[in-house]
């Protein structure tokens, strides 16, 4: 038999120190593995614990929201890409009536506006008789959008109040003004009336005082006509009007009475088929008194011409341009204050009673002019488009709606 050679003494420990030197690189591998993995365990708790104080924060602020908007005292509505309502606060439930979540805008507004609305003001009116405004917001990068509904049946209510409160201030201020005008046709129409009485009056000349006491009472009756609209701050109203067949109307008035006077008038409409809501008659009278002031200016003769025209901005500028001698500036600062008047013979109220009109319709005045470059004055009012029910509120979402 083969007898096992010895191992060498040297070679064995050359072996356990091998041995032992790879024990060690193996023990400080594992307790630098060990140290990365507390660390790492470390580092993920933190992170657990971060995300449960940002998720707890979410939770409060969103319970605050929560709390804030059921404690609106405006309406908010929440709808979706389809124009769904996903949410919605009481009040907004307490404005429209009825339980929202799920149901179209569309169909919303078919129930709780009142149909047919035809308000002069931007608010919108409810069935039940409040007045509301909506604006809208986009939710950022999430379709759809948010609708702000604010009940301002009392601000409305309290702005009209004011107006009407401002009017009467000033009639006391304009009563004296007022009875000074009156008084120097109504002493001509009793001074004409007294040569009536006389029974050896030449008929001739009986029917020419007869002619000037109607022509004072005439101009007595336009001045009280005047005072009354501008009181009541223009009587607005509901009707949809034509601004062509309007401008035709006011032509048809007057044009068979201005060649004798020496004027010619034309009518310029662009484009055709504008509409504005309000009170014809009143509208008419404005227009008829811009006709009578721009005949008063230019005197003799001169051509007159009768606009409408869209201003960009959803308004129409209605008006009369002459070619008389045109109105300084420091005149047009007060050309629609209340018997201001640059003739002798003049009121001061035409152009403030076409103020009075304009404002009632939600509208403004203009004035384009220079001197010795003719004039151009008239009414900015806003373009009626609503088509069907509901038009009105249907357009304040729709042209923000994201899909």
């Amino acid at each position: 038999m083969n007898r096992p050679q010895a191992v060498e003494p040297t070679r064995l420990e050359d072996a356990f120190e091998v041995f032992n030197r790879f024990s060690d690189q193996l023990t400080t591998s594992y307790q630098a593995l060990e140290q990365r993995v507390e660390r790492l365990n470390g580092e993920l708790q933190s992170a657990h614990n971060g995300r449960l104080e940002e998720l707890a924060e979410k939770e409060r602020l969103a319970s605050r929201l929560s709390g804030l908007l059921a404690a609106l005292p405006a309406g908010v509505v929440v709808l979706d890409a389809a124009g769904v309502v996903q949410e919605a606060n009481p009040a907004a439930q307490d404005l429209l009536g009825e339980a929202l979540l799920g149901v179209a805008w569309r169909d919303l507004i078919q129930r709780a506006f009142a149909p047919g609305d035809n308000s002069s003001t931007n608010a919108l009116l409810l069935r039940d008789g409040r007045r509301v405004t909506v604006s809208t917001c986009p939710l950022g990068d999430e379709p759809g959008q948010i609708l702000l509904l604010q009940d301002v049946t009392e601000s409305t209510a309290l702005q009209q109040r004011l107006q009407r409160h401002e009017r009467l201030s000033a009639m006391g201020e304009m009563a004296a003004k007022l009875a000074h005008q009156i008084r120097t046709p109504l002493t001509a129409a009793i001074l004409y009336i007294s040569h009536l009485s006389q029974p050896r009056l030449d008929p001739a000349k009986r029917a020419a005082v007869s002619q000037k006491t109607l022509s004072r009472l005439r101009t007595l009756e336009a001045m009280v006509r005047d005072m009354l609209i501008y009181a009541r701050g223009g009587s607005p109203g509901s009707e949809q009007i034509s601004v062509d067949e309007l401008l035709l109307e006011v032509e048809q008035s007057v044009a068979p009475l201005l060649p004798a006077h020496g004027f010619s008038l034309s009518r310029e409409c662009s484009p055709a088929h504008i509409r504005v809501l309000g009170n014809r008659e009143a509208l008419l009278g404005a227009m008829q008194n811009l006709l009578v002031n721009a005949i008063q200016a230019c005197g003799q003769r001169g051509r007159l011409q009768l606009i409408a025209t869209l201003d960009g901005d959803g308004r129409v500028r209605l008006g009369l341009c002459d070619d008389g001698p045109g109105v300084d500036i420091d005149a047009q600062e007060k050309l629609f204050e209340p018997f201001f008047t640059t003739r002798s013979q003049g009121t001061g109220l035409g152009l403030a009673v076409v103020q009075a009109v304009a404002l009632a319709h939600d509208g403004s005045v203009w004035v384009d002019s220079s001197l010795g470059q003719g004039c151009c004055i008239g009414m900015c009012l806003p373009v009626f488009t609503a088509a069907t029910d509901g038009d009105t509120a249907e357009k304040n979402t729709a042209g923000e709606r994201h899909e």
